[in-house]
């Protein structure tokens, strides 16, 4: 139950400087970039203490990335600018726990217990009370249903992935072998790196037919230049407060706790972190938030008594 906390407050540190990252560089290339920073620290560590490339769970894991990091992020960014980030996060962190809990039912067989489901769903209502928007939205309904769409394949994504990831342990241990987390988390980041760096790739070729010049820079790309001095900092942090550190706990959590346990307390994370953004953003949050993180917490705190 710990690692899946700690993964909470990891996700906290890492979804600011993500925020600090998109707007410097953009979604897609501060995504990628950040995998590459997680990649290169996750290696050291597997190929130095770790098991490396070998095992296995190999197969399952770097599938499990693809999914997860890959397919659920690309998806994620698509969702973002079309319905914000209150509502995408909505759909992700709440849709993503009964995802993974019905895939694992369907395919693996796990069960969960009658209190373990009350306080999940508890969890996941105190993170709907808090983040759902009060103001009405002003979408277009063919805007609203594409991010819709897109937040669901996203959730999914997060969703199938953890259950993948949670194959992958079974299948170690059939093998009569371990994995540790931060092993775990570098073969799964190179199956993410791979979709992350096609989409990226494509987002570029896209940009250049639309902005094609006849020589020299773009203003655009003097910003960017510029842009990047000032946001390094802050993909190293992301890159080791996500997808190294906290996907690693995230895979700890995996390996000794049902799916259907875990993804609900990560869904907390929106709550979690409520103060970092105050401290690091000045944002300001409203009762109902603050009273939603309080109903996730007792939740939170209830699971991890009954489980």
């Amino acid at each position: 139950m710990w690692p899946a906390l700690l993964t909470t407050v990891l996700f906290s540190i890492s979804a600011v400087s993500a925020n600090r990252t998109a707007k410097l560089l953009g979604a897609t290339t501060a995504n990628f970039w950040r995998l590459v920073v997680a990649a290169v620290l996750l290696a050291i560590w597997g190929h130095t203490f770790g098991g490396g490339l070998a095992g296995p769970a190999l197969p399952w894991l770097v599938v499990s990335g693809c999914v997860g990091f890959g397919l659920g992020d690309l998806a994620l960014f698509q969702s973002l600018p079309r319905l914000g980030s209150r509502l995408t996060i909505l759909l992700v962190q709440c849709l993503a726990a009964p995802f993974a809990a019905l895939t694992e039912w369907a395919w693996l067989g796990t069960t969960l217990s009658g209190a373990q489901i009350l306080c999940g769903l508890t969890i996941l209502a105190g993170v709907a009370v808090a983040i759902a928007p009060s103001e009405h939205l002003r979408l277009t309904r063919r805007t609203l249903a594409v991010g819709t769409s897109f937040g669901v394949g996203a959730a999914f994504g997060q969703g199938f992935g953890a259950v993948l990831g949670r194959k992958a342990y079974e299948v170690a241990a059939e093998a009569g072998q371990g994995i540790d987390g931060m092993t775990a988390a570098y073969q799964r980041i190179l199956g993410g790196l791979v979709v992350a760096a096609v989409g990226l790739w494509w987002v570029k070729r896209q940009a250049e037919r639309r902005d094609t010049l006849a020589s020299g820079l773009s203003d655009r790309e003097e910003r960017t230049r510029s842009d990047w001095r000032s946001a390094w900092g802050w993909v190293v942090v992301n890159g080791l407060a996500g997808p190294a550190l906290g996907v690693s706990c995230y895979q700890w959590a995996l390996k000794t706790t049902p799916t259907g346990v875990v993804l609900p307390i990560v869904a907390t994370t929106p709550l979690v972190v409520i103060p970092f953004a105050r401290v690091m953003e000045g944002e300001t949050h409203s009762a109902r938030s603050l009273v939603g993180g309080l109903i996730a917490v007792l939740g939170a705190v209830a699971l991890t008594l009954v489980t």
